[in-house]
């Protein structure tokens, strides 16, 4: 049952429309490389299509009917989006869901320090990384800066060219013979990776202040560009990412490096596919993205909060169709596509893998039976009639897919949101596109699988 490369099967004119998916799905990445500016995207993009904001509509007390577009976010971290469709809401949802958080470094609340006349910020990791994979490498600052007056800051440093970048410093091959025999886990370890900011000292201090001149000059730069003061790291929420904007991979543009993509490449193609239906769905779909992922789904904006089951709640009083028994229903008849990338078939490292139950690039979207670890333990596994009607649609459509799993059973795993919306009673399966170097600070995706992604995402709107 090999599948087949998608890239053999395109038209011309497939060419072209998946070239204009793949340019705005790499303009999403260079716009959302934290999940609140993923959000602002969302709702740009959402806009534009006229979506409005479900709050609104409910202050202006508007009855909302068949084919009227909204979105709710939440803590602009979380966000979903609805088309309303012919069928009674009860009936269920088609629903596309992601995450939109990444792996990434966290700067702490008391993180400037100065040592030896250099400048550091302290960061803690978010989510599973190689540590090693993430120094030596040109680095931004994204996030905000919440002060006590009640103002916020956007903060981006490092993306525009005329902006300096940050970094994380590695130790010299030549003094590293210590280092390199220490496991891959330890080479690097987590408190060492604090971000180079400064080294140049402020004149004229006070003998006080002096034997932290660098930090002195840093927290003037600070105050006097972007507009606050050290006190406000204590409510800042920064992040460190790579530095610089997706890019096409390979000799034939063949594929995208980025930072992000996992799970941004689902989050974007399955916003894409939302937005370009035209015609009032018979199901109302809707697209949910959401943070916290990476760290099990946790918080107030992560898969296991109520922000979902209440944005429903609110939508279905809007329509005039809400009691708790409905909310219930609508969960238990729902079908959802729980999206996240797999980890695409590497042959140097083909001793991670089973090949026949594995992802390859250019062969489409993958479906996932299940993940979790071992004994599929913390798993959602799909059951065959579902599976089996998917497939169907995708068949239907012309969509090229796949089935995988993680990699060989005993070499780890991993898990995705698909068990908390199983939790409801609804119908969902894992899919997604495959990814190269998953987790690493640069991931590389196939441009035939991104636009399979949005083709899969578009039929099951249609016809789940």
């Amino acid at each position: 049952m090999e599948r087949k490369n998608a890239w053999l099967s395109y038209s011309e004119a497939d060419e072209k429309e998946l070239e204009e998916t793949c340019a705005s799905y790499r303009v999403f990445l260079n716009n959302g490389k934290t999940e609140r500016e993923c959000v602002d995207e969302i709702i740009r993009r959402a806009e534009e299509q006229g979506y409005r904001n479900l709050e609104e509509v409910i202050k202006s007390h508007e009855a909302l009917t068949p084919g009227a577009k909204v979105y709710a976010a939440f803590m602009n971290k979380t966000i979903a989006l609805y088309h309303l469709g012919e069928e009674a809401l009860k009936e269920g949802l088609n629903i596309l869901c992601a995450h939109i958080d990444s792996p990434r470094l966290d700067i702490k609340q008391n993180p400037l320090y100065e040592d030896t006349d250099l400048a550091y910020l302290d960061t803690h990791y978010y989510g599973g990384v190689k540590k090693y994979q993430w120094v030596a490498l040109p680095m931004a600052i994204h996030g905000v800066v919440a002060r006590k007056d009640g103002t916020v800051l956007k903060v981006c440093i490092g993306e525009d060219e005329s902006d300096p970048i940050v970094y994380i410093t590695d130790l010299l091959i030549h003094l590293s013979a210590k280092q390199l025999q220490k496991t891959g886990a330890e080479v690097v370890e987590g408190e060492n990776l604090d971000i180079l900011v400064g080294s140049r000292p402020l004149r004229d201090l006070p003998d006080d202040k002096k034997k932290e001149a660098v930090k002195e000059n840093v927290l003037r730069i600070i105050k006097d560009k972007y507009g606050f003061e050290e006190e406000d790291f204590l409510s800042a929420e920064l992040e460190i990412v790579p530095a610089g904007k997706a890019r096409e991979c390979g000799l034939d543009r063949s594929m995208i490096a980025s930072y992000g993509q996992d799970d941004r490449v689902c989050a974007c193609t399955s916003l894409m596919a939302l937005l370009e239906m035209d015609e009032t769905p018979k199901r109302t779909s809707c697209c949910l993205l959401v943070d916290k992922e990476e760290i099990g789904s946790v918080g107030a904006t992560g898969m296991q909060s109520r922000f979902f089951e209440n944005s429903l709640a609110d939508l279905m009083d809007a329509a005039g169709q809400y009691s708790e028994l409905n909310l219930r229903h609508v969960f238990c008849n729902s079908c959802m596509l729980s999206s996240d990338v797999s980890a695409g078939y590497d042959p140097f490292y083909s001793e991670a893998f089973e090949k026949k139950n594995s992802a390859y690039l250019g062969r489409g979207i993958v479906f996932n039976k299940f993940t979790g670890a071992r004994g599929k333990s913390g798993s959602n596994d799909a059951n065959a009639e579902y599976l089996a009607k998917v497939r169907r649609i995708m068949d239907d459509n012309g969509v090229f897919f796949q089935t995988a799993e993680l990699g060989r059973v005993d070499f780890g795993g991993g898990g995705t949101i698909a068990y908390i919306a199983a939790l409801y009673g609804m119908q969902v399966v894992d899919s997604g596109v495959s990814v190269l170097s998953m987790h690493a600070p640069w991931e590389i995706t196939s441009k035939a699988d991104v636009y399979e992604a949005k083709k899969a995402y578009k039929a099951f709107l249609k016809d789940a």
